[in-house]
């Protein structure tokens, strides 16, 4: 699922997220809502080479995915695309916050809400790239 970006819009994110109401959530809030061009996939593996072939602003991930789980994703995304601003969404707080937030930028409880994920994705993709603790030659989270 794909929303290809006109005039107007405001940054590309990939969403992974294997929940179709979910992702459709997603998808209609950040593309109408939010104006930002959005690609969805429920494969995680389909991310990573997404992520490495196309510049993106912004990922937003489901922790518990089938294939990976989000921490596998995010550990090998550090490889292909240094820097990108990674959100992380459960239905479950997760045991490894710390693992997760070590790798990620924000953690998102669901039920998202639309202002919450419509402020965040603006945020971060306000913020642009930054080096992240796992990216060679840095050792701390932006501030």
């Amino acid at each position: 699922m794909s929303t290809n970006g006109t005039d107007g819009t405001r940054g590309r994110i990939l969403i992974v997220e294997d929940d179709p109401e979910a992702a459709l959530f997603a998808v209609h809030v950040l593309a109408n809502r939010g104006r930002f061009e959005v690609t969805h996939t429920a494969d995680p593996a389909v991310a990573l080479r997404l992520a490495a072939a196309e510049h993106w602003d912004l990922l937003l991930t489901d922790l518990d995915l089938p294939g990976m789980t989000g921490l596998e994703l995010l550990g090998a995304l550090r490889a292909v695309a240094p820097g990108l601003p990674v959100v992380v969404v459960s239905a479950h707080a997760p045991a490894t916050t710390d693992a997760v937030l070590g790798q990620a930028v924000e953690y998102l409880e669901k039920p998202l809400r639309v202002d919450q994920l419509i402020a965040t994705a603006t945020a971060l993709i306000g913020r642009g790239r930054q080096p992240y603790p796992d990216t060679p030659g840095h050792d701390t989270l932006p501030t």
